[in-house]
């Protein structure tokens, strides 16, 4: 009789030797669970607690969440802002600072999170996605002052969002 021992076991590899992995699976038509790394996608995206279900990409629009190749081994998942011809900027939510990438860096499309360790995903297609995303977006000017006072007053007193 055998028994089956297997267990769940979290690796972590730097991002250069492991998205390639993820691509080359995005590449074959499989769907890709990442564990997110950094802050840029603050303050509802949180470092080493949520997850993004990563899909190959099809079609580009402005405020898709996507994984793009922003330089050699250089990887983020950011939001798309602008799309003029082949050529994509990008900012993290998190970020006041914007990446440049062409179309064909992009490699995965987030098709949604699993934030707080919910095993239910929050579409990017869904209501509340689109709401927060619209309204987030419209805030960069004051981007700076909620960005600041959220790592540094609201994290402190209330934990993340």
């Amino acid at each position: 009789m055998s028994t089956n021992h297997s267990e769940i076991r979290e690796l972590e590899f730097e991002n250069a030797r492991f998205l390639p992995e993820v691509i080359r699976f995005l590449d074959e038509g499989h769907t890709v669970t990442l564990g997110l790394k950094g802050y840029s996608m603050r303050p509802f995206l949180e470092h080493k607690r949520d997850k993004a279900l990563l899909s190959r990409p099809t079609t580009l629009q402005k405020g898709d969440a996507v994984l793009a190749e922003i330089a050699p081994g250089v990887f983020v998942l950011h939001r798309i802002v602008k799309i003029e011809g082949d050529d994509i900027t990008l900012r993290g939510d998190g970020n006041l600072a914007i990446e440049r990438c062409k179309k064909t860096d992009v490699k995965g499309f987030a098709l949604g999170f699993y934030r707080k360790g919910r095993e239910k995903i929050d579409k990017t297609n869904s209501l509340k996605w689109r709401i927060y995303s619209a309204l987030w977006t419209t805030l960069l000017p004051m981007r700076r002052y909620l960005l600041a006072f959220y790592s540094r007053i609201w994290i402190r007193l209330f934990g993340p969002i």
